[in-house]
């Protein structure tokens, strides 16, 4: 592996494809670029980054049809840009393997702030994988730390990273509830109010994934996984 992290960039605004590029090349990062849906996917396979920035807008195809596309091919972090504020198109692109998204206009240390933490999320779950400790379990949910599996009632449930970590976080501890900062700050590694739209987003599109019933939200506080105690 080479010792700068390579990162794609698959945006069709010149402009915006530039400082992208621009920033992460002075971050220390070796990029690879892309301006539409076939040309990421191509230059995906060409170059195997360990991490990709997507635009959802591009011409060719979206960025949903290429996240599916790499996914399928090798599983990596994607951080999915988007100028629409729309929570539907947020949570079909977690759906489909990205982990996390930024909605424009967005600031160039948040995209790096992100993408650094999808990486080191990335040496966790190898570590992780490393260790003799045992699956997290609870109501028919269990979770494999070394392989980074999630079953729900004795079946698969395909689970980003992001998605995995949040809900193994919210395991380790049934019924407490994790403060919104707290799980923040965990999964990406600050807590600035940047993450906190981005969470409650996982959190909806988890729920879509292994039941809502098993994720609760406190109003103002955070989140915790349901251990029938509320009842």
């Amino acid at each position: 592996m080479s010792t700068s992290p390579r990162v794609l960039i698959v945006e069709d605004d010149p402009t915006i494809n530039q400082a992208l590029t621009d920033r992460f090349v002075a971050e220390g990062f070796e990029v690879t670029r892309a301006h539409d849906g076939p040309g990421g996917v191509e230059a995906f396979a060409e170059h195997s980054p360990e991490v990709v920035v997507l635009d959802l807008m591009l011409p060719g195809f979206d960025g949903l049809e290429v996240c599916r596309r790499i996914q399928a091919e090798r599983p990596v972090p994607v951080l999915m840009l988007t100028a629409r504020d729309d929570e539907s198109d947020i949570i079909v692109g977690l759906g489909v393997g990205a982990d996390d998204y930024l909605t424009k206009p967005f600031r160039m240390r948040e995209v790096v702030a992100r993408v650094r933490a999808l990486l080191r999320r990335v040496e966790r779950a190898a570590e992780l994988g490393r260790s003799d400790d045992g699956p997290v379990q609870h109501d028919g949910l269990l979770l494999d730390e070394r392989t980074r599996r999630c079953t729900v009632s004795g079946h698969a449930v395909h689970l980003t990273p992001t998605e995995f970590d949040l809900i193994t976080l919210l395991a380790r501890e049934p019924g407490v509830v994790l403060r919104r900062e707290h799980i923040v700050a965990d999964l990406w590694g600050w807590d600035d109010g940047l993450g906190r739209g981005s969470l409650d987003s996982h959190i909806k599109s988890l729920r879509t994934k292994v039941g809502a019933h098993r994720i609760r939200t406190v109003h103002g506080v955070g989140y915790a996984l349901d251990d029938g105690s509320a009842q």
